[in-house]
């Protein structure tokens, strides 16, 4: 048609339009889009391109030209499609019917085991006989649902050697442990759903002892300096002449303690590394199992399943190092013992001079 394409895309959704509507500003819209924008802005009715307002909300009439230059439209594409078929781009699967440029397949036979375009499909849709075979969706992975030496559906599992057979290999597995695909891939995606709680319920607990490490040091924090103000205002109540001596034992005291805070605050730090370093990995681990439960395709999941390898044990954490209050009180203690002994020393001294 001579017509652009542009005419029959709707400003509001970008696709062809449906039961076009054009307003007194001469602007055509899908009846539905026009209503749902103008819903949405209740203080006034206005057209989204050129934005003219109109004082009460228009009684919207079919544009009967445009919607029978539209179905002229679509009616040529319809004639035109089997000759314009998009060709297969990079990826796609393409139609195993297809001789020369071959188009994009978009189904997968179970019974002729190949794959079909449009329009080498009709004759499943039309022929009676054809009518009666399976059809999916079809996708890159199909073929691998496909034995390598009988060219039949792999749909039974083995569990004593974990390997997917089509029923012509499963007398090579007498005796052997066997179910269908379906019941091993609900087996297998309760065991991921388990996973997946575990690491969630893992997440959570490492979490919480961040948490608590966090205020752990926070405390430990305050606790040294709490300790070197209790040190400066006792040294404060000593007569002037003293002051140098005082502050030279306070830088002294600060140096200690500092040293205290730092080993506390390391121990904090070194263990907050080890759990954020845990939760980053049990985050990834619970991605790709979430991943792996989207997968509908019982053959695609359990060959994922097996490629994922063993899951990582869990160990309890709380096992690996001490409980952060137990770590607080100590360093609480030594911190006071620490004072008391120089303040001691102190009083010792003064005794003396006096």
């Amino acid at each position: 048609m001579a017509h652009s394409l542009d005419l029959f895309e709707c400003p509001i959704c970008l696709h062809l339009l449906e039961e076009p509507v054009t307003t007194a500003c001469g602007h055509s819209y899908c009846r539905k889009c026009i209503n749902t924008f103008w819903c949405s802005n209740r203080e006034e009715y206005s057209c989204p391109q050129c934005r003219t307002t109109f004082n009460t909300r228009p009684d919207l009439q079919r544009n009967t030209l445009l919607g029978n230059l539209l179905e002229e439209y679509k009616k040529q594409s319809q004639r035109t499609t089997g000759c314009e078929e998009d060709a297969a781009a990079p990826g796609d699967v393409l139609c195993d019917a297809c001789t020369g440029r071959k188009r994009k397949a978009r189904m997968f036979c179970l019974m002729c085991l190949a794959s079909f375009c449009e329009t080498h499909l009709q004759p499943h849709v039309e022929v009676p006989v054809l009518k009666k075979h399976k059809l999916i969706r079809a996708c890159a992975r199909i073929k691998e649902s496909i034995c390598s030496h009988h060219d039949r559906r792999l749909e039974i599992y083995c569990r004593s050697d974990e390997q997917l057979l089509c029923p012509l290999c499963v007398v090579e597995h007498k005796g052997h442990d066997i179910v269908e695909v379906m019941t091993e891939k609900q087996e297998k995606q309760q065991q991921v759903d388990r996973a997946r709680q575990e690491i969630e319920d893992r997440v959570l607990v490492s979490l919480l002892e961040m948490k608590e490490l966090t205020k752990a040091a926070d405390a430990i924090r305050d606790a040294a300096w709490e300790a070197c103000d209790d040190f400066e205002r006792e040294c404060s109540e000593h007569i002037i002449s003293y002051v140098i001596f005082l502050e030279r034992k306070c830088s002294e005291m600060r140096d200690k303690v500092g040293q205290e805070e730092k080993v506390g605050v390391d121990w904090t730090a070194g263990h907050l590394g080890q759990l954020e370093q845990e939760v980053n990995k049990l985050r990834r681990m619970e991605h790709r199992l979430h991943q792996l439960s989207l997968i509908d395709d019982p053959i695609q999941f359990l060959k994922d399943f097996q490629a994922m390898g063993e899951r990582p044990a869990f160990t309890d954490s709380q096992q690996q190092f001490q409980a952060p209050a137990q770590v607080v009180s100590a360093h609480k203690d030594k911190l006071k013992k620490m004072c008391d002994k120089q303040k001691s020393e102190l009083f010792v001294h003064f005794k003396d001079l006096s």
